[in-house]
């Protein structure tokens, strides 16, 4: 004779909905969350890490609360990311390797690319302003690169900012205005370049 079925554990309806909700949020925002670390670690493998740390540590921070309670769920995601992100790039200092080939190399990979393009030089010319301008990114401090990422990639505005970062609108502005500051010195040849053309 077979033995008795042990029931199924009852689900909490509270979990299910915070679990959903969670889920929910997850779907409308991993993109974006994806998007705003790989620009602010510039390295596509270290961003999928750090988006899935994102939504690991918001999953945490969620346990026995409605994401409800929140004001702005999306404004709360992308301060967890941007402090993750300023958490990996901090660690990344004490690192004597970096997984980017040298310039040399790349150089290299870049010319064996093949261009799918019409107009080869136009993609050829894109892809070395973009690289100038990860490496000019590069070289911001932490706070000047979440800055400049939630400004000119997200769209923020600085009271946005300000509230994401934990700084005041003040102290957002003097970041900003030294990242524009260096990265206009950086990418001076650049810039001149294209207001010729």
């Amino acid at each position: 004779m077979m033995g008795v079925m042990a029931e199924p554990l009852a689900a909490d309806p509270r979990t299910l909905a915070q679990t959903h909700d969670f889920s929910a949020l997850v779907v409308a925002e991993q993109r974006r969350v994806f998007l705003l670390c790989q620009r602010m670690l510039q390295d596509r493998e270290e961003a999928d890490s750090a988006a899935q740390d994102v939504f690991l540590k918001a999953f945490k921070a969620m346990q026995g609360q409605s994401l409800s309670s929140l004001d702005e769920p999306a404004k709360w995601l992308t301060r967890i990311a941007v402090n993750t992100c300023l958490d990996r790039l901090r660690s990344r200092r004490w690192q004597f390797w970096r997984k980017r080939p040298a310039q040399e190399d790349e150089e290299t990979i870049l010319g064996m690319t093949v261009s799918r393009a019409p107009d080869a030089e136009d993609q050829l010319f894109a892809r070395q302003i973009q690289r100038r301008l990860i490496q000019a990114l590069d070289r911001l401090s932490g706070r000047q690169r979440a800055v400049f990422t939630l400004k000119h990639f997200e769209d923020r505005s600085l009271e946005e900012i300000g509230e994401i970062l934990g700084l005041d609108v003040g102290t957002v502005k003097a970041h900003m205005f030294r990242a524009v500051a260096k990265l206009r010195l950086e990418l001076e040849d650049v810039y001149r370049i294209g207001r010729r053309a």
